[in-house]
C-alpha cells in the first residue's frame, strides 16, 4: 500500500474514546489523508450535516453518547451516498454487523483491531476510488468518442443531402 493516499475527500474519525480517536486520526494523517475528528455521535452528525459531502471516509464507533454509530452512518450516507463508512465496535454481534451492512457500511471492525487491519481497509477504499475514477474517465472518453462518431455521421449525412439537393436542382432546370 502506498504510504500517502491522495483522495478527493476528507476523513472523519468518530469515537468517544480519546486514545482510539487520536490514534486513528494520527495514523490516517500519516498516510497523507486530511482528517477531522468528533468526540461523539451528535458532534459527528452535526459535522456531517455542515460538510456539504466532503467526508468520503468515516470511521465511527457504534456505542457513543448523543447518537450511535448507526445514526452517524445514516447521516454520512445522506450527505454523501458514496461515502465509505467503517463501523468499529467493542461489542460486535451478528445483528449489528447485519444492520451495518444493510445501512451501507463499507466495513465492520471489532475492537481491539490492528493498524494492519486499517491498512487493509484503506487499500480496499483506495482500489475502489481508483476503479471509480477510471470508470468515470472511460465513460467520458466513450461519450467523447460517441459524440465524435456521431458528428462524423452527421457530416456525412449533410454532404449526401447537399448532393441530393444539387441533383434535384439540376433536374428541375432540365
Amino acid at each position: 500500500m502506498p504510504a500517502n493516499l491522495h483522495w478527493d475527500f476528507d476523513s472523519l474519525i468518530v469515537d468517544d474514546e480519546p486514545h482510539v480517536r487520536e490514534l486513528l486520526a494520527d495514523y490516517l494523517r500519516g498516510r497523507g489523508l486530511t482528517v477531522a475528528t468528533a468526540h461523539d455521535g451528535r458532534a459527528a452528525v452535526a459535522a456531517l450535516e455542515r460538510s456539504a459531502g466532503r467526508y468520503g471516509l468515516v470511521v465511527t464507533d457504534i456505542n457513543m453518547p448523543g447518537a450511535d454509530g448507526f445514526e452517524v452512518l445514516r447521516a454520512a450516507r445522506a450527505v454523501n451516498a458514496s461515502a465509505y463508512v467503517v463501523i468499529v465496535t467493542g461489542y460486535a454481534s451478528l445483528d449489528s454487523a447485519i444492520q451495518a451492512v444493510r445501512l451501507g457500511a463499507h466495513d465492520y471492525l471489532t475492537k481491539p483491531f490492528s493498524l494492519g487491519q486499517i491498512d487493509v481497509i484503506l487499500k480496499r477504499v483506495s482500489d475502489r476510488v481508483a476503479l471509480e475514477r477510471e470508470n468515470r474517465e472511460l465513460m467520458t472518453r466513450s461519450t467523447a468518442n460517441s459524440l465524435s462518431w456521431l458528428g462524423g455521421q452527421l457530416d456525412a449525412i449533410g454532404h449526401r443531402l447537399a448532393r441530393i439537393e444539387a441533383l434535384l436542382a439540376t433536374d428541375q432546370r432540365h
